[in-house]
């Protein structure tokens, strides 16, 4: 069974910056596409970024384009978010995801299918 754990949430004021970690407990991680998402309080969760199973492709939603960076790491087995100029409508929890499926492009309009991590809190101060 493939676990997802994330890190690097808290709190952070307006304009701040934050990096959030997602590692994965499995061998074939450099062969996933990888995701990150959000999910603030009454609303739906919604997709953040992803990065193709290469690393050479990555994807982002309009709303944090030119803001957030996702990278990944295979030796470490982990995804990155890195997340600047913060704003108080990116408080939320985020979530990283998994799929083995190749394409990102079919992954991100199909839905990831998982694994999931447990999420870590990201607040954002005015």
């Amino acid at each position: 069974q493939v676990q997802m754990v994330e890190s690097g949430g808290g709190l952070v004021q307006a304009g701040g910056s934050l990096r959030l970690s997602c590692a994965a407990s499995v061998r074939t991680f450099s062969m996933y596409t990888m995701g990150w998402f959000r999910q603030a309080p009454g609303k739906e969760r919604e997709f953040v970024a992803a990065i193709s199973w290469s690393g050479s492709s990555d994807y982002y939603s309009d709303s944090v384009k030119g803001r957030f960076t996702v990278s990944k790491d295979g030796a470490k087995n982990t995804v990155y978010l890195q997340m600047n100029s913060l704003k108080p409508e990116d408080t939320a929890v985020y979530y990283c995801a998994a799929d083995q499926r190749k394409d990102p492009v079919v992954v991100i309009s199909t839905g990831f299918r998982g694994p999931w991590g447990q999420g870590t809190q990201v607040t954002v101060s005015p």
